[in-house]
């Protein structure tokens, strides 16, 4: 193959009549890349009519396979030697012109904004009217279940994607184990799991050219149950499709609220109705406004710590508005954050008392959860530190558990029953020792650590739980 950067990939199996149009479509548009067929071995004779065209044209290639050895398969042995031959794109779509190649300037276009740039059927109206009734049903239940399931709202199942290798390291692919037609929806499920940005274009799919169609009534079913498969593994064994991203532990922190043993139990804990019920809360209340909070005061792009992020399932939403750099004490915490947030910037071991990062590093701060469990003195502490390491003017937003919370009232009630009734010697969390009182209060222990209070709100928005602070530093 030569030395340019972009690669288009088209695996074939009795393609006899589509490879020669589809090719000089191809070449007809000018781009400065090249094309690389992958036959397996069609009886039809689609060998030999790509032989003859790559004789004909020099950037067109031609790869041989021994037989019939599916197109998941075939579409990773295309991207493995995209990688070792050094390319920077990989362009893949199918030979039968569903796939209309008039789009690749589009694709190529979109991949300098995305990681992966796919195309869907989704988007526009009526995109799929030429097809036949059972592939329409197949298709649109295929992205149901992936948006439902696996939380892959783009389309995945078609072939018509452009990769950027350049950002994408091979690694990911081979986390992929589908070598059939689930490769695709498995290939983009592990690439979104692992935080890489993914584009649409939006297409209309004809009927094919020529010849008929490959998928068939087995590969449905086994499509359906990797499908499946996917969605356990992911519930029981996440790290599975997550790139190793090894977290440098500081040995000298200590941990004297044992927090690391906390995050341990919630880790290991999935049944039990407090975390149902936390785990509602938290995604249905507090995260939304987390969110409303941080596009509010931030602009795109800013750069936030979250200091004691905690297992971060509230963080998830942040990273396209924001580079987020999240630490805390807990290892077992930083584990937990790191399969919520993939995307994230940076996720460090340390303490909130002793940041390792330099002064006027960040554009901002926030935490949840956390200055509660700390007396007045190592609050003063905390503020310092993060007054130190925010530019000027940075700001600090603290969701701050309020004293007559309902919150409070529910889990002194739960302790209660649990503990003086039932002799359960249960706890949910460490002490709050710091539950804040009045928006005076936070003002001035906010002032101790150097930041001047620009809001202070605590009502209906969520239950009246937390006072939403927001400070700045003087």
């Amino acid at each position: 193959m030569s030395d340019k950067k972009t690669l288009i990939f088209i695996p074939t199996y009795n393609e006899r009549e589509n490879v020669g149009p589809m090719c000089e479509r191809i070449v007809s548009l000018g781009l400065d890349a090249d094309i690389l067929f992958m036959d397996d071995s069609s009886p039809d004779g689609t060998g030999q009519v790509l032989d003859e065209l790559a004789a004909r044209l020099p950037r067109v290639r031609v790869i041989h396979r021994a037989g019939k050895l599916g197109i998941g398969s075939a579409h990773m042995e295309g991207i493995e030697l995209a990688y070792a031959s050094g390319y920077d794109r990989l362009l893949t779509l199918d030979c039968d012109f569903t796939h209309n190649p008039l789009l690749i300037p589009q694709f190529l276009e979109q991949s300098a904004e995305f990681d992966v740039v796919v195309g869907s059927r989704f988007l526009a109206k009526n995109s799929l009217s030429e097809w036949p009734l059972l592939r329409r049903v197949l298709t649109n239940t295929g992205h149901l279940l992936m948006s439902n399931l696996l939380g892959v709202s783009q389309d995945a199942t078609g072939a018509y994607r452009i990769y950027d290798l350049k950002k994408i390291p091979v690694e990911v692919f081979r986390l992929v184990r589908a070598r059939g037609y689930a490769f695709f929806f498995e290939s983009l499920f592990v690439i979104h799991r692992n935080g890489f940005s993914i584009g649409q274009i939006p297409m209309n799919l004809g009927a094919r050219a020529a010849g008929a169609s490959k998928m068939t009534v087995r590969e449905v079913r086994r499509s359906t149950a990797t499908l499946m498969t996917l969605f356990l593994q992911e519930k029981t064994d996440p790290e599975r499709f997550r790139l190793a991203r090894n977290l440098e532990l500081n040995p000298e922190l200590i941990d004297p609220q044992n927090w690391d043993e906390y995050w341990k139990k919630k880790a290991g804990r999935t049944t039990a109705a407090y975390d149902l019920i936390a785990t509602l809360y938290r995604n249905k209340v507090i995260k939304p406004r987390l969110e409303a909070v941080i596009s509010k005061e931030f602009d795109r792009g800013a750069k936030l710590l979250h200091a004691g992020c905690g297992s971060g399932q509230v963080d998830a939403g942040l990273h396209d508005h924001a580079e987020i750099t999240a630490i805390d004490i807990s290892p077992s915490a930083l584990q937990l954050y790191k399969h919520h947030n993939p995307q994230a910037g940076e996720v460090r071991h340390a303490s909130i008392f002793d940041l390792p990062f330099p002064s006027n590093s960040f554009d901002g701060a926030y935490n949840l959860g956390v200055v509660e469990h700390f007396e007045a003195d190592e609050l003063t502490r905390a503020f310092t530190e993060m007054h130190r390491v925010l530019k000027p003017g940075g700001k600090l937003v603290v969701f701050w558990p309020h004293a007559r919370a309902t919150s409070v009232a529910f889990l002194k009630a739960s302790h209660w029953l649990l503990n003086d009734v039932l002799n359960r010697g249960v706890r949910f969390h460490p002490p709050e020792v710091s539950l804040v009182h009045s928006q005076r209060e936070a003002s001035d222990i906010l002032a101790t650590g150097g930041f001047s209070l620009d809001s202070y709100d605590f009502g209906p928005k969520d239950g009246f739980i937390q006072a939403v602070v927001v400070a700045t530093r003087a």
